[in-house]
């Protein structure tokens, strides 16, 4: 694709989501399009799926056509997230968490469902989401590791180019240290990136990059993940590319 056409594809892009009150996604959809697309990902682990914003957004948006396999823990929203994927062959779905251990855990459901989490909420979060994210209640769920898991979804899904991308509310890090050596197939890490305290535990954004850098995962974008951010970011998301599979890097 020309320089041209790709600028008025971007435009029209932008024009698209700002109609739909969603322009705060456009670096992240503009940023997927081309790391989908340069690096040919034929698969997307989604984990932290919710009722499926992110899988919907890179099928509308982002233009992906590969297979999708999304991973929610919520019982209360995961029969929602079945039904948006039941129409799509390449968008499987399954009911339980990825972390660093496989086994039964109690996971924490929110006021506000999209902070769910494994996590506490941080005594020390911003006034702002203290009536959001509290916990309501707490149901049992299984976990289960990204490395025990890669090579039989493999098989079943015939992928070659994964790409993982997590919103487990302040688990991220235990989800990347569960894929162990599966975490080098990954052609790319996109993750959230804490910048004030949501979550006890949570891994803040310095931490988490640097544990990525260790690794050979170097940054390929940021951006903000909520127009509400401002004055002061909460949290930002960051696309990694492992450098380890680039041509020149051979």
């Amino acid at each position: 694709m020309s320089r041209h056409a790709r600028e008025l594809r971007d435009r029209a892009l932008a024009v698209r989501l700002a109609l739909r009150g969603r322009v705060h996604q456009y670096p992240e959809v503009q940023a997927l399009r081309r790391f989908l697309t340069a690096f040919d990902i034929d698969c997307v682990f989604d984990v932290g799926a919710n009722r499926g914003q992110y899988a919907t957004m890179l099928r509308k948006d982002a233009g992906f056509r590969g297979t999708i396999l999304s991973f929610e823990p919520n019982p209360d929203i995961f029969a929602e997230l079945g039904q948006r994927a039941a129409s799509d062959r390449k968008w499987h779905v399954f009911n339980m968490a990825l972390s660093d251990f496989d086994g039964p855990a109690r996971f924490n459901i929110m006021a506000a469902d999209q902070f769910s989490s494994l996590k506490a909420p941080s005594q020390q979060q911003d006034a702002i989401f203290t009536e959001r994210n509290k916990v309501t209640r707490t149901v049992e769920m299984q976990c289960r590791r990204l490395e025990s898991l890669l090579s039989e979804l493999s098989r079943t899904h015939g992928f070659a180019r994964p790409f993982l991308k997590m919103d487990t509310q302040g688990h991220d890090l235990s989800v990347c240290e569960g894929a162990g050596t599966a975490l080098a197939q990954m052609w790319g890490v996109q993750t959230e990136l804490g910048v004030r305290p949501i979550y006890e535990g949570g891994t803040s954004y310095r931490a988490m990059i640097d544990w990525l850098a260790e690794r050979d995962f170097v940054p390929s974008a940021f951006f903000a993940n909520n127009k509400g951010h401002f004055p002061l970011l909460v949290e930002m998301d960051g696309i990694f590319i492992n450098q380890a599979l680039l041509p020149q890097a051979r």
